[in-house]
């Protein structure tokens, strides 16, 4: 128990000071603003077009479900390019190293994307306030997201560390991009998930970010705009359970894949990575 407390403190202690770092450099500041502007910019050109026969605008639905989206962004796409990159310059292998260090590793990775997480929702979520009508928060609402966030972040965490103990260079990390995108396409983000194909329905419904979105606005919008939801119902107590399923699923996998990849470390293949990285600079 005290060694799993200090690991605890340790990593708790890693997160909070790369997340301070985090706001030092130009390249991470505008990795906090320039979805926001991305996603702020969008709102407001969507604040005028009603969603037809709910008395909502496109913008308010969509403000919501894209907070959703960026949660599973986060949770998979962050932390597998954080693991990608810290294996190339050797931060993993030093990890390794020291007495406990991965299981520090792992929490202080925790602690550094769920705080750049809801930094993230902070500064998409303020302004859009003020572009769109019909966005509400309530107390019902304030409970949704105390257990909808960090089980959303729960499911997709493990899920981007199995990515990114798979992806060994960086310029990889791109490519989960694509099936992340495709997800967002058929998931409701921008439009009712009832507008596609019942097939594609299903496929969506099996991944997180339906789920999250749909948790989201669930905690935003009047219950009225059911009527373009599947069931023409929140679902909340389906959303608890496939997240917690992802959860449950992750946590299980994450560790064991983890551990196999730090086995792999060594000198001598951080020096091959640093080697190809120069090669390719050069």
């Amino acid at each position: 128990m005290t060694s799993l407390r200090t690991v605890g403190r340790a990593g708790f202690a890693r997160g909070v000071i790369e997340l301070r770092q985090s706001f030092t450099t130009a390249q991470d500041l505008w990795a906090y603003l320039f979805p926001a502007v991305a996603f702020v910019v969008t709102i407001f050109f969507m604040r005028d077009h009603e969603l037809a026969g709910t008395g909502v605008s496109l913008g308010a639905r969509t403000l919501p479900s894209v907070l959703g989206m960026g949660l599973a962004f986060a949770g998979v796409q962050t932390i597998a390019a954080q693991l990608a990159v810290e294996r190339e310059d050797g931060t993993l292998l030093r990890a390794k190293a020291t007495p406990d260090g991965m299981s520090g590793y792992l929490v202080g990775k925790i602690v550094l994307v769920g705080g750049m997480s809801l930094i993230s929702i902070l500064l998409q979520l303020v302004p859009s306030l003020f572009l769109v009508d019909g966005v509400r928060l309530d107390a019902v609402g304030w409970l949704t997201l105390i257990w909808l966030v960090p089980l959303g972040l729960a499911a997709t965490l493990p899920l981007g560390a199995v990515v990114g103990s798979l992806v060994d260079n960086p310029r990889n990390v791109g490519f989960i991009t694509l099936p992340l995108f495709g997800l967002v396409a058929i998931s409701g983000i921008f439009y009712p998930i009832t507008a596609i194909p019942g097939w594609l329905q299903a496929v969506a419904q099996g991944f997180p970010v339906y789920w999250l979105g749909l948790g989201m606005r669930s905690a935003f919008l009047p219950d009225s705009l059911t009527v373009v939801e599947l069931g023409h119902s929140w679902r909340l107590g389906e959303t608890a359970g496939v997240l917690g399923l992802w959860a449950v699923a992750g946590l299980a996998l994450a560790p064991a894949v983890l551990r196999r990849m730090a086995r792999r470390e060594s000198g001598s293949a951080v020096a091959r990575r640093r080697e190809r990285a120069l090669q390719r600079v050069t």
